[in-house]
């Protein structure tokens, strides 16, 4: 399996998180959601789904998510 290349978090400032729990929360999600996102993809491909349609699910998926905070003063 491909080990995950984790990004520099950035806060919207574009300056990197400085905070070393942040970071690793950051990254432990990242792993979590590689390891669920691999094993769904391995699920779907022996239950005979075409493996294209579903990475194209799966963007679809993270392009769908909605930030919570964006309004928020002070928030992303």
């Amino acid at each position: 399996m491909n080990k995950l290349k984790l990004p520099t978090w950035l806060t919207p400032g574009g300056e990197p998180v400085s905070c070393l729990d942040k970071i690793k929360v950051l990254n432990e999600n990242l792993e979590e959601i590689r390891e669920m996102a691999q094993d769904a993809l391995e699920d779907a491909v022996l239950m005979g789904c075409d493996e294209t349609q579903f990475r194209k699910v799966l963007r679809e998926l993270g392009e769908g998510l909605t930030n919570p905070y964006k309004n928020k003063k002070g928030k992303a």
